[in-house]
């Protein structure tokens, strides 16, 4: 089964080639098909007349940002080849005026947007956000200090000093659910250890590791359990800030958790039944992640036994 997660399904032609032309892309900048997606403190102008969909305008508000707001990040094209970029307004103290150029539009946390726009729309959000937030976090070249400088429309960064290069990194995460036979394990971090949220393992792949290594690794950690088959199901970029979500059903061959008390506050055992109940929001005591998550999705396709497992 293919699955398109939400914040996946990006339809732009991210235009490798007018990249490379900083002329070409000043000019598309104020072209009149240009249409730009202000973002205020990484929320995203959303427009809900109608269908929600993201909050795209035209060049002309460019004029009234403040220097320090940057210029626009390119994105790509649509299909009709309009440029499509992305704008970081954070330094505008009241963003409303510019909300007020789409009647109806705010700005919005992506989480929220993201469930009600189109899934294509979604992808878009990713990038965008990703972009924005990466740029605001590494101003400064990490070999010399000096500021560095955007360059292909915001792909990269390049320091005027020393010369480096400077690229957006995504942080690779595995997310597995554990199984053995019709039980599986879900945890709940201390994060939220106040809550009933359970969900399944997870953790940052380190360097000279692969998925199935990050995988054993994060869930011995985690839980104190070894695994053997490891089965890939599907991906989602996640923008918070910017990771990949690497998810995977995971064969346990040892029973006995033993938990990492300073990462979570409890890791346990569910049967398949218990599993179909939390997924309809009936089993007392335990919440789970909704569709938005690629979490969701592992649980789901192993209580109703579509995983290739």
């Amino acid at each position: 089964m293919s699955y398109t997660h939400i914040f996946a399904g990006n339809p732009f032609d991210r235009g490798d080639h007018a990249r490379r032309d900083e002329d070409l892309l000043k000019k598309m900048i104020r072209q009149d098909n240009a249409r730009h997606l202000p973002f205020h403190k990484l929320q995203p102008l959303v427009s809900r007349q109608g269908q929600p969909e993201l909050g795209w305008i035209g060049h002309e508000f460019l004029d009234s940002l403040p220097e320090e707001a940057g210029g626009p990040k390119f994105l790509g094209f649509d299909a009709d080849q309009n440029p499509h970029f992305a704008v970081d307004i954070s330094p505008v103290e009241d963003p409303s005026g510019i909300a007020a150029l789409i009647p109806g539009a705010a700005f919005e946390d992506g989480r929220a947007a993201a469930t009600d726009i189109s899934q294509g729309e979604s992808g878009i959000l990713a990038q965008a956000r990703s972009n924005i937030n990466w740029h605001s976090q590494h101003r400064f070249c990490s070999v010399c200090g000096t500021e560095s400088q955007s360059q292909r429309g915001g792909l990269m960064r390049e320091c005027p000093k020393c010369k480096s290069q400077h690229f957006p990194r995504t942080d690779p995460v595995a997310i597995m659910l554990v199984y053995k036979g019709d039980r599986c394990v879900m945890g709940q971090t201390q994060a939220r250890h106040n809550s009933t949220f359970y969900s399944c393992l997870a953790g940052f792949m380190d360097q000279g590791e692969s998925i199935e290594e990050g995988v054993r690794r994060e869930v011995m950690e985690e839980g104190g359990l070894e695994v053997g088959k490891v089965t890939y199901h599907s991906s989602q970029p996640w923008p918070f800030p910017s990771s990949l979500m690497i998810g995977c059903h995971a064969e346990a061959i040892s029973e006995d958790i033993v938990i990492d008390e300073g990462e979570m506050s409890d890791v346990r055992w569910f049967t398949r039944d218990e599993v179909k109940l939390a997924l309809e929001d009936k089993l007392e005591g335990v919440s789970i992640p909704g569709p938005i998550a690629i979490a969701h999705h592992l649980i789901k396709s192993w209580a109703y036994g579509t995983a290739n497992i």
